[in-house]
């Protein structure tokens, strides 16, 4: 009776092994890299962290741990940021798209489509999709004219057993910020519903042991217009189905789980932009017969500035760093003092009057709208270089006229200040809208956007901040003198950004219905504003900055001084 006990315990032995195993799999996240793919910033010349080059450092190491067991995955906006993702979309349009390259070297599993990545234009992204080794997802990304999708929705990825399905979506709130031509025939759907829909075949059809959400689209639920511009955390609660939740969009770095209405967790993960951090997703499951039966699921977020570059990617791609260097090294023209955008929170600047001035030689428009796109850039006296043009215009935006009345533009003007400032109720208050509360220990930040602090250029006016929207505008007139009246219409030099509806500026401000935008438009440049804000500077050779105080904040007696106080706090110094 032992001889036989022993041999059963012994066949046991054999026959569980096969029956039940064990297998850990990584899921590796980058989101919104923005083109940084060296340790290099191109725009401000200098060494910096982040980018894919120490991302893939970091990815060799696990791949030497999970070999195999790897899946590698991109999340949308990377074609635009840096001028290395610039050259190779507008400059170099022959050799193969360097994003593409450096993202199969490093053998990337899949990618999102981002709306970034759709504010580079039809050539760019579609090279750039057909370049790639793995598919660009994009489930609600619809072609127009069959209904089907433009792009791959999703792909199923197979490790040792285990059948990973990754849903791929995209932000549907492109067309409040992009002119149609960069998305002719396709339309954004509802991510919400897409997610339903896509869920339910991707069951039916595959059976996947695992739902990976790839979405480019944040948590926040804020809704722009019609739709919800970032809807990843609603879909996570209210679509049951996926296990995880890869988000990106809104660089808000996060690793949270979350109960969905069936009970079940979902964890939720985003790793921010530019490369500094990825999201790490530790899969451990239990197969019994082939069968998952148990899964667990640990999020991390990981410092990417913890690995050196890698070499072997720097060395392989020598030589379209160099083309690029060259580009942002060439010498386009001269400034005769220093810009920051720091000083326009405050008041007119030298930097936004140059813009609007640009915006105006540009168009031939009468006024002018346009925001500090970015918090600090600044540009130094001196020699002026490609590189230059990326801190003076961040985004691929192109140049629209638009036709405005008079109340059109006072309304606008209303919401961008009401936005930007804070109601003043006596001198100690802050003058702008900053966050609360106010923290001793780290700089404080706007409470609301600063690409959406749209100042005007070609009119004289005061904002007084003692008062409500609605309030708060005087124009005084034209800058040339001749009267501003509300009932006239005007030709307004802004951002195609701003012209599709984004920031609400023109719609929930001015009250312009959204589908009435594009019968507002007159003129839009065919290629980026920064192109010609390029090929201005070399015209003029040199840029002398003036001063055009053609607007202030009162009452000068708290503003003054609530301006020292709010500048310090944003930017860690007195104001000069």
């Amino acid at each position: 009776m032992k001889r036989i006990s022993l041999y059963f315990l012994f066949m046991l032995m054999l026959v569980l092994p096969a029956l039940s195993q064990n297998i850990t799999i990584k899921l590796i996240q980058t989101s919104d890299v923005h083109g940084n793919l060296f340790p290099y910033d191109f725009i401000n010349q200098r060494e910096w962290g982040g980018s894919l080059s120490r991302v893939s450092s970091y990815v060799k190491k696990q791949r030497e741990c999970y070999g195999n067991q790897l899946v590698l995955m991109d999340n949308g906006d990377i074609l635009q940021g840096q001028p290395t993702a610039y050259y190779y979309n507008f400059m170099d349009t022959v050799s193969t798209h360097i994003v593409a390259d450096v993202m199969n070297y490093m053998g990337y599993d899949v990618g999102n489509m981002g709306n970034h990545d759709i504010e580079t234009g039809h050539a760019v992204y579609d090279r750039w999709v057909r370049q790639c080794h793995h598919p660009i997802l994009g489930a609600n990304v619809i072609d127009a004219s069959t209904g089907e999708p433009y792009l791959t929705p999703y792909t199923i990825i197979n490790k040792n057993g285990v059948k990973i399905a990754v849903l791929g979506m995209i932000t549907p709130s492109v067309p409040s910020w992009l002119p149609e031509n960069l998305w002719s025939g396709i339309r954004f759907d509802d991510m919400v519903e897409s997610a339903k829909y896509w869920v339910k075949k991707i069951k039916e059809k595959d059976h996947p042991d695992i739902i990976v959400g790839l979405f480019h689209a944040g948590k926040s639920g804020n809704r722009l217009g019609k739709v919800v511009e970032n809807p990843s955390l609603i879909i996570a609660k209210q679509v049951p189905g996926f296990d995880i939740v890869m988000m990106g969009h809104d660089h808000e770095a996060c690793c949270m789980n979350v109960d969905n209405v069936e009970g079940k967790q979902v964890l939720l993960i985003n790793p921010s932009n530019n490369a500094n951090l990825v999201s790490e997703v530790t899969l451990k499951v239990r197969l019994q017969e082939g069968k998952i039966v148990d899964k667990v699921m640990t999020g991390a977020l990981v410092d990417m500035d913890e690995y050196e570059p890698d070499t072997a990617l720097i060395s392989y791609f020598d030589s379209q760093y160099k083309k690029v260097y060259d580009f942002v090294q060439r010498k386009i023209g001269r400034i005769t003092k220093t810009i920051s955008t720091k000083d326009a929170y405050f008041g007119p600047s030298t930097f936004m009057g140059l813009i609007h001035q640009l915006q105006l030689e540009i168009s031939g428009a009468q006024l002018s709208f346009c925001a500090p796109l970015s918090f600090a850039s600044e540009i130094e006296e001196g020699e002026i270089k490609v590189s230059d043009m990326f801190n003076l215009y961040k985004y691929e935006n192109m140049l629209y006229v638009m036709e405005l009345t008079g109340k059109e533009v006072k309304d606008y003007l209303e919401m961008s200040y009401h936005n930007w400032t804070n109601q003043m109720k006596s001198a100690d208050d802050h003058l702008l809208l900053l966050q609360e509360p106010l923290s001793s220990n780290e700089r404080t930040k706007f409470k609301k956007p600063n690409f959406n602090f749209d100042s005007a250029f070609g009119i004289q006016y005061t904002v007084d901040v003692t008062k409500p929207q609605g309030e708060k505008i005087t124009i005084l007139s034209l800058s040339d003198g001749q009267p501003f009246e509300y009932g006239k219409k005007y030709k307004v030099a802004l951002n195609s950004y701003r012209g599709n509806g984004g920031g609400e500026l023109l719609t929930e401000g001015a009250g312009i219905k959204k589908e009435e935008l594009k019968n507002r438009i007159l003129f839009s440049t065919d290629k980026d504003l920064r192109y010609y804000l390029m090929k201005y500077v070399e015209r003029q050779k040199v840029l002398e900055p003036k001063l055009d105080n053609n607007w202030k904040f009162i009452p000068e007696k708290w503003t003054i001084n609530a301006a020292e106080r709010d500048y310090n706090l944003l930017f860690g110094k007195n104001k000069e």
